[in-house]
């Protein structure tokens, strides 16, 4: 019965985000600093989450094979390398790692 109420709390509450970014006046959103900070979150958002992702093992802090291949991508991008080339190489590195170390 908890996870049908977290569920429905969750609905109602994207509900009201949603509803809120509708009820903002255009004048707000055309601010500089606003059109700065929106330029600037998505990115610091994925930043984020692919750090959380790679490097966090519930409160551990873990340096495995996620780490190599997110600096192999790194390099990669350094480098130029398009998109999907990049996301190869990252993907080729962790899994030769992985084989490596077992």
């Amino acid at each position: 019965m908890n996870v049908w109420i977290a569920i429905a709390v969750t609905a109602v509450g994207c509900y009201v985000v949603k509803l809120i970014g509708l009820l903002v006046p255009a004048g707000a959103l055309e601010r500089p600093v606003v059109k700065r900070l929106s330029a600037l979150l998505p990115v610091a958002l994925l930043a984020a989450l692919t750090a959380q992702q790679t490097f966090a093992d519930a409160r551990v802090l873990v340096l495995d094979a996620r780490a190599a291949g997110l600096a192999a991508a790194a390099v990669a991008l350094v480098l130029r390398a398009p998109f999907l080339l990049v996301v190869a190489v990252a993907v080729v590195v962790t899994a030769g790692v992985r084989a490596l170390t077992g």
